[in-house]
């Protein structure tokens, strides 16, 4: 199946897509992840994207979607794909329907209180990128797995998440309508257990096909 998860920062949707891309055995691509290898390695679009992601603005268009075709045409996508991060307006849907044939879109749908506690309380392990919070860290400050101190990254810093939720709102919760409009769109309550939405998103794609 060819996927795409929707939902604002924090909802949820990199976990999710990882635990569902698991049980229908298809890559779970996160243009996030991406986009943040490109950086740490230092290439001229991870520069390019860096400025932009660390004031929690939207990477222009034309980056993402080169990126994203060129991801889409390899072989592990033939059987299908979830897309996490992507499209995040419109027009990048648009683009998108050029070259990619849609199944589902599940939209995780959580209040902006609770993602702002979510995002402002996250840390991550530099070295392996384990991610952490602080309600469940105890006063730690080292990664568990390999000992390196923790980090919050800048896009997860109060003022760059309420950035980055006011340009969801503007930009990315019209897809919700555009997919609704396809007749695409399943949403789901993303403040459930972890447990419980995976649940309920096997439940919405198997009444998709």
């Amino acid at each position: 199946m060819n996927l795409i998860f929707l939902g604002p920062p924090g909802a949820g949707k990199g976990t999710q897509a990882a635990a569902v891309s698991g049980d229908l055995k298809v890559p779970h691509i996160s243009t996030g992840d991406m986009f943040r290898k490109a950086i740490s390695e230092g290439t001229p679009t991870g520069l390019k994207a860096k400025s932009f992601m660390d004031a929690g603005q939207l990477v222009p268009d034309d980056v993402v979607i080169a990126l994203v075709k060129e991801r889409l045409a390899m072989d592990d996508c033939r059987n299908g794909y979830i897309l996490d991060g992507f499209p995040r307006t419109v027009e990048q849907a648009e683009a998108l329907s050029a070259f990619a044939d849609l199944d589902a879109v599940i939209n995780l749908d959580v209040d902006d209180e609770v993602l702002v506690n979510r995002l402002s309380g996250r840390r991550v392990c530099p070295v392996c990128g384990a991610p952490y919070h602080v309600s469940r860290l105890n006063g730690e400050t080292a990664c568990k797995v390999d000992g390196t101190p923790l980090i919050q990254r800048d896009d997860d810093k109060p003022e760059t998440v309420l950035s980055r939720l006011n340009v969801y709102h503007e930009k990315t919760a019209p897809l919700i309508d555009f997919y609704q409009k396809a007749k695409l769109l399943h949403s789901v309550g993303g403040d459930l257990s972890l447990e419980e939405i995976s649940e309920a998103i096997l439940k919405a794609l198997e009444a998709s096909k």
